[in-house]
């Protein structure tokens, strides 16, 4: 494959979004369902969804959390005893209103008349309402508390727009689901769950996220606060990679948490919420893949090492596919972060190029050639993920497999810098509504997308502000970041006073 061409086509600079659909397809990682708006999880997909799942459901239970598993279905009424939450989601739920089907006289199946529920049961859009009538029943004195309870499922909002792991109908996600004694506690436990997404972010998907606080145009329904990570991918624009609510008792007063308290009187509990979902992966898709397909950061790859034996004569095939073999168990042996090495022998009978960016495609970190020559020479042909495909080094065999957890960390540290980078070169701090105004509007109207990134500017608190930039050009305030400390200046709308800068964007 020559300089000048790429595996993946559409190029980014020339249409992301259909970048992104190909790259998707090239890794083999998803696909559209029959039905609209839903997808179909491929192995290599699913796979990178089972080591996210494995390594953060650690993290849960590192900090006291237990898996439990709650109803897909939910009682309408349920719902709509919290007025805001209900109102948050109406337009988003499925709504299940009968429970068996017959054959009608045109001999088509359809929704038998007799069989209409007594109440409409919606499909699981997240799972505060059921989960507090569960605590209700659970609680009864302060010595019941804290409830720290986490559970991995799927979930339904109906999705007008659907895009591959980013916005879909049905997703996969986890929601995470606390009731305590205090607000202090409750409190608290927000701000532990954030920090374990940041860290996981950082360190395990090589995403540098800005974390703060949502707007309360932007908070969860029926949220008193909601804390965020948001990640800025190539394209430049904003993708919210998981969230962190301080419910308050809204939730525990409408479900009827209550308990008796160490002074003998009857109190609220307070509560939580938390999660992170399947649009993880399509964020590490547009933070880290490239022109020529996937690229998987190594502390979350299923797979961390092919090796490619070349085998162009059939006496030699037996030795190079032996050598291949005794290198793959030898790598097996060395743990990274904790956990064993993943190889794969590629053993196909495919031409060697073809297996070669069929792997490059996929985005696995490290690739591993081994030939007849290299066998007489003692060496083999190794080549990293995050740099050019026709970039390879010659490395000695035998020293290998004592090389490979460095080199996997050095993959993983070259993309965060990477990612961190593009970060930093596309935020500015901007203080005039005509720079601000510049940097979110497109230098070329037959790319719409291409925009300036993170603006950095002050905000008055006002929503009328916040709607105004919103309404005039799809900029929304992501977070009021942490990274950030307070800062006297004027609102980049209205010039009123203003206590510190918020994180500005377009977003997915």
């Amino acid at each position: 494959m020559s300089a000048s061409k790429t595996a993946i086509t559409p190029r980014r600079e020339d249409d992301f979004p259909e970048w992104y659909q190909q790259v998707i397809r090239a890794a083999d990682m998803a696909e559209n369902s029959d039905v609209r708006g839903c997808m179909v999880i491929k192995p290599w997909g699913y796979g990178l969804w089972e080591a996210i799942q494995r390594q953060l459901d650690a993290k849960f239970k590192a900090t006291g959390h237990k898996n439990a598993y709650f109803p897909l279905f939910i009682p309408l009424s349920y719902l709509e005893k919290e007025a805001t939450h209900v109102e948050g989601f109406a337009k988003e739920c499925a709504v299940v209103t009968h429970h068996r089907l017959e054959v009608g006289a045109d001999g088509k199946m359809r929704p038998a008349p007799s069989a209409e529920l007594t109440e409409p049961l919606v499909v699981r859009p997240t799972s505060e309402t059921i989960i507090g009538a569960t605590y209700a029943k659970w609680v009864q004195s302060y010595r019941d508390l804290p409830i720290l309870i986490n559970q991995w499922a799927n979930v339904v909002r109906w999705e007008m727009r659907p895009r591959l792991f980013l916005r879909t109908a049905e997703f996969l996600w986890q929601e995470g689901h606390t009731a305590h004694e205090t607000s202090e506690e409750a409190i608290a436990e927000t701000e532990t769950m954030l920090g374990v997404y940041e860290t996981f972010a950082r360190e395990h998907l090589a995403i540098p996220v800005f974390t703060g606080e949502k707007s309360e145009s932007e908070r969860f329904p029926g949220a008193v606060t909601t804390l965020c990570i948001e990640a800025m991918v190539q394209d430049r624009k904003a993708i919210q990679a998981g969230t962190s609510h301080f419910l308050g008792q809204n939730f525990a007063e409408a479900s009827g948490i209550r308990f008796q308290s160490r002074e003998g009187q009857q109190e609220t509990a307070w509560t939580t919420s938390w999660g992170v979902s399947t649009r993880l992966i399509g964020t590490l898709i547009m933070a880290h893949a490239d022109d020529d397909g996937m690229i998987l950061p190594p502390r979350v790859a299923l797979t961390h090492v092919v090796i490619l034996p070349v085998t162009p004569k059939p006496d030699t095939r037996d030795a190079v596919l032996e050598a291949a073999e005794a290198l793959a168990t030898e790598l097996r042996k060395q743990p990274f972060h904790g956990e064993p090495i993943v190889v794969e022998v590629d053993r196909r009978d495919l031409g060697g190029g073809v297996k070669n960016w069929e792997w490059i495609k996929k985005g696995v970190p490290v690739r591993i050639e081994i030939g007849p020559r290299d066998l007489a020479q003692g060496t083999a042909a190794v080549a990293r993920r995050d740099r050019t495909p026709k970039e390879k080094e010659f490395l000695p065999t035998a020293d290998l497999p004592h090389q490979l957890p460095g080199l996997l960390q050095a993959i993983q540290d070259a993309l965060y810098q990477r990612a961190l980078t593009h970060r930093e070169e596309h935020t500015r701090r901007i203080d005039t509504k005509d720079d601000f105004y510049a940097f979110f509007t497109p230098k070329n109207r037959e790319k719409p997308e291409i925009h300036g990134g993170f603006a950095l500017s002050h905000w008055c608190t006002s929503p009328e502000c916040e709607e105004e930039i919103k309404r005039d050009l799809k900029v929304t305030i992501r977070c009021i970041p942490r990274e950030i400390g307070e800062e006297a200046g004027e609102c980049i709308v209205c010039a009123a006073p203003s206590r510190r800068r918020v994180v500005w964007a377009k977003s997915y």
